[in-house]
């Protein structure tokens, strides 16, 4: 089984403890937050497989926190909560759950589903991928890159060089290597246009916000991360 990462943000510490020790003996990474803020402060350090998420929570409750993640993110998000009236479970579907547990549970069925859950997100997957870095996503099916939930608007060969950068993030790129995987081998130009394109994305994607994405690497080409300052 692939080491999925599933997040529980659940205030009932024996509650999350119980469903913590059973996903672990299923081999799952688990993480586990008692409050909603802390929640979603996780979403966007771990970039989960899944979310399990009860909707009374101190801090934010969980159909604002899944109305929240679902303007960036379609992670599977499952909620788990005591709160089983119709008009709850509705609430909760329309803020973009994909499927609703209520407690008490058999952990047999919620297993099950998380498994159901899992296998439809890998399949959606192979359709439509998202890359993300910080807050930062890119729909690659659509070609339509966010930041901080707004659409930026990118000429193809941005897009293309973004997405090279997206796809290699971590990694030290060189000149060279950026113009044979978005420009193409046959491109006989100066490779200076690769320093003009940077410049470009670089107004569109950090100009404004304090993490940056696209650093220079002196010397030797260009790398995407995070980091709070500036070349």
């Amino acid at each position: 089984m692939p080491s999925y990462k599933i997040l529980i943000i659940e205030d009932e510490k024996q509650i999350a403890r119980f469903i913590e020790l059973e996903l672990k003996h299923e081999g799952y990474d688990v993480y586990v937050c008692y409050d909603g803020k802390e929640g979603l402060k996780k979403v966007e350090e771990i970039h989960p497989d899944l979310i399990l998420l009860d909707i009374m929570l101190p801090g934010i409750n969980g159909i604002e926190i899944c109305r929240k993640i679902r303007q960036h993110s379609n992670v599977p998000i499952i909620m788990v909560t005591a709160k089983d009236d119709i008009p709850d479970r509705v609430m909760g579907l329309d803020s973009g759950a994909d499927d609703y547990v209520t407690k008490p549970f058999a952990i047999e069925e919620l297993l099950a589903r998380i498994r159901a859950a899992l296998r439809k997100s890998k399949q959606l997957n192979i359709i439509r991928e998202i890359l993300t870095i910080a807050d930062l996503t890119i729909d690659t099916s659509k070609r339509i890159v966010k930041r901080a939930d707004k659409i930026i608007e990118l000429t193809k060969r941005e897009y293309d060089l973004l997405e090279y950068l997206v796809r290699n993030k971590g990694i030290v790129l060189t000149r060279d290597q950026i113009l044979e995987n978005v420009w193409g081998y046959s491109y006989m130009g100066d490779t200076n246009v690769v320093d003009v394109y940077i410049r470009y994305l670089r107004s569109k994607v950090d100009d404004g916000f304090k993490t940056k994405l696209i650093h220079t690497v002196r010397g030797v080409g260009y790398k995407c991360e995070e980091r709070e300052n500036e070349d």
